[in-house]
């Protein structure tokens, strides 16, 4: 160390190279002996806070080859549906959390229906034909992705696999780990166990076919999710052999390369083993959904909606819901679904892509298809919604009604038994019982007019296109094929007639 002639050592000049760092004062937690000192640290040791730190780029592989053969259906398994969405869906959210470059997506059975399934999606399909083990596919993904950063394994088959366990695993194999992902399961049969050594240190993972029985007792098990430097992971599955039980080439046999090479292998155990559930069959299918809408319905009674029963609701999609919501038992949520506040949804309800205004109330056995549903609104029960519907505020729709693609104006009402197909009806109208919109000719849709304050008596046919004026009144029983004056009666219907002599006949005796 050089010091400036004539200044003191107790305060050193730190030479052109490294940064000076005065400790001249004492401080009460420091050790005495680095008290009184002056310490140099050369640039290329620091870190430098003006510089981000090194790129690593990341790229994902899903693994979404398998055949699905239990599944017993002609439906790829990764589209089979789980809250509303392919379980494809759920596994590619999940990648796009690690951030990564590019998405490697292995398909092998109807790979043409997965890729066209996925069509708006930026991923590098790979095909793998025939399907020989994992570590197969992800040796043809590697084909086709570039050899640098890191790559994170995923299995296309687990749909809840939380975002922050992968973020971990990337994060792990940025420093130059074999990162897995594992879980501890009260049933492990079938499944590949994690071995690992005295001191705690994985040394392995032996697929069930493979292990011995002391193995088998383990309960750790791999999950098939992995992150590692891509220049080891492309080296490793290139060395792979299929001498083993099952004859494939296995992803879990790059473990004991990195071991034999001394790269570290570290793991995540996942929080909650059900988070990496495979599907494999269709009860298992069912066990996830359950899951999921369980999970979803705990969701919104933290944050304040009353649910009759939570393990009676299934969320397809979104469910956005304002203070103090009421969802009886049974209901069923299908794309995106708000409820305002104070808005009440019977038993046995379906609701797809709709909008209930605040204090309306949906009463039992109602479907509402691309609704919106004003405040204040009672519709049902047994109502029908169909796309194209839109409810002013304070509207009624009644038991056994159908609207479609028609507007009604506020405070309107159809209370019973009727049929609005292409209509404009204004504020304040009454609908009476058995009233229908003629609006089909058989090629064409007609639309109807029904002005503000006009009564249509029941059993009504409007005859589209035809319009009712303001305060107009429609006599029971009229099939009206003119447009109906403002402010007057309009009657179609025969003349009464009564015949005298008639006789009721007589059932003949045999």
């Amino acid at each position: 160390m050089m010091f400036a002639p004539g200044l003191s050592t107790t305060k050193p000049l730190i030479t052109r190279g490294a940064t000076r760092i005065r400790c001249g004062a004492r401080h009460p937690r420091m050790p005495y002996h680095l008290q009184s000192q002056s310490i140099a640290v050369p640039h290329a040791a620091r870190p430098n806070r003006s510089m981000p730190p090194p790129h690593i780029p990341i790229q994902a592989i899903v693994l979404a080859a398998g055949q699905g053969k239990r599944m017993h259906s002609a439906l790829p398994k990764v589209l089979h549906r789980l809250g509303g969405r392919p379980i494809i869906e759920y596994v590619l959210d999940a990648a796009h959390a690690v951030a990564p470059e590019r998405v490697g997506l292995v398909v092998g059975h109807e790979g043409a229906r997965v890729q066209a399934a996925l069509g708006d999606r930026a991923l590098t399909f790979v095909r793998q034909d025939p399907p020989r083990g994992t570590g197969d596919a992800v040796r043809h993904a590697l084909a086709m992705l570039p050899h640098e950063g890191v790559t994170v394994v995923m299995i296309g088959d687990a749909p809840l696999v939380r975002a922050d366990e992968l973020q971990q695993l990337a994060q792990s194999a940025t420093a130059g780990n074999l990162a897995l992902l594992t879980a501890r399961v009260p049933d492990p049969h079938g499944l590949g166990r994690v071995v690992r050594d005295a001191a705690g240190a994985v040394r392995a993972i032996v697929e069930e076919k493979d292990a011995s029985p002391t193995e088998r007792g383990l309960d750790e098990i791999n999950t098939g999710m992995l992150a590692a430097p891509t220049p080891h992971l492309a080296r490793w599955v290139a060395a792979l052999r299929n001498d083993n039980a099952q004859q494939e080439y296995l992803l879990t046999d790059i473990v004991a390369m990195a071991v034999a090479e001394g790269v570290a292998v570290t793991s995540t155990l996942v929080a909650d083993e059900r988070d990496v559930r495979g599907v494999n069959d269709r009860a298992q299918l069912a066990q996830l959904e359950r899951i999921l809408q369980r999970r979803r319905a705990d969701a919104l009674l933290v944050a304040g909606t009353w649910i009759a029963d939570p393990d009676r609701i299934d969320i397809r999609g979104s469910l956005q819901c304002g203070r103090d919501v009421r969802i009886d038992v049974n209901c069923v949520f299908e794309g995106d679904v708000v409820l305002g506040d104070g808005a009440d949804v019977g038993a046995n309800c379906v609701l797809r892509n709709t909008t209930v205004g605040a204090n309306a109330v949906i009463a039992p056995f109602s479907h509402c298809d691309r609704a919106v549903i004003g405040s204040g609104c009672r519709v049902g029960p047994y109502a029908r919604l169909r796309p194209g519907t839109l409810l002013s505020d304070g509207v009624h729709v009644g038991n056994f009604v159908e609207v479609k693609a028609s507007t009604l104006g506020p405070r309107s009402k159809a209370n019973h038994l009727a049929y609005l197909g292409d209509s404009t009806i204004g504020s304040d109208v009454n609908i009476g019982a058995g009233t229908i919109t003629c609006n089909y000719d058989g090629v064409n849709k007609h639309r109807t007019v029904i002005e503000d304050g006009a009564f249509i008596g029941s059993d009504t046919q409007l005859v589209a296109p035809v319009t009712v004026g303001r305060n107009a009144t429609l006599g029971a029983g009229t099939t009206l094929t003119r447009d109906a004056p403002p402010d007057r009666l309009t009657i179609s219907r025969a003349q009464q007639v009564v015949i005298e002599r008639w006789v009721r006949p007589v059932r003949k005796k045999t």
